[in-house]
């Protein structure tokens, strides 16, 4: 059985990985099925039916992580950063006999790199599910306050 103090330690650790760019530990949080998804529209139900900003498996999140730590990156120079504001996470969901879980968490995210700042607000939503007595992320949801809006690049991870 996982506490709440615990999910919500995992998804503020996960936010942490991201903001100090140990992109390695934080793709290690992932299950081998999971995706991450940014909906184009906040009412979306499943990511195989409709667009998406983002729908990516392991597999894309690793070549993700493999372009940022790659010496011919040329977008990278210099490298881009990040920081998370994190609320507190809730726990919406919680299944200890399945080992399934789900926390909703309100944040800021900014994006750096020279002299643009880029400012996004939104909620995660993170399914956890439990694998050999650990906590993986088998999906994490990312619902931005305005996802109908022109974005440019987003390098990182929110």
């Amino acid at each position: 059985m996982i506490a709440a103090p615990d999910l919500i330690a995992f998804v503020q650790h996960e936010a942490r990985l991201i903001d100090a760019q140990r992109f390695d530990e934080w793709l290690a949080l992932f299950t081998d099925d999971a995706r991450y998804w940014m909906p184009l529209d906040p009412a979306q139900t499943d990511y195989k039916l409709h667009q998406s900003l983002y729908i990516e498996d392991p597999v894309l999140l690793r070549l993700r992580v493999e372009r940022l730590k790659g010496a011919k990156t040329y977008s990278q120079k210099p490298k881009s950063r990040c920081h998370h504001l994190l609320q507190t996470p809730l726990v919406e969901q919680a299944d200890h006999a399945a080992g399934r879980y789900q926390t909703w968490t309100p944040f800021h995210y900014l994006e750096t790199r020279l002299d643009e700042q880029t400012l996004y607000a939104g909620w995660a939503t993170h399914t956890l599910v439990v694998v050999d007595g650990n906590l993986r992320i088998e999906l994490k949801r990312i619902d931005l306050v305005n996802p109908d809006s022109a974005f440019g690049s987003i390098q990182l991870f929110m």
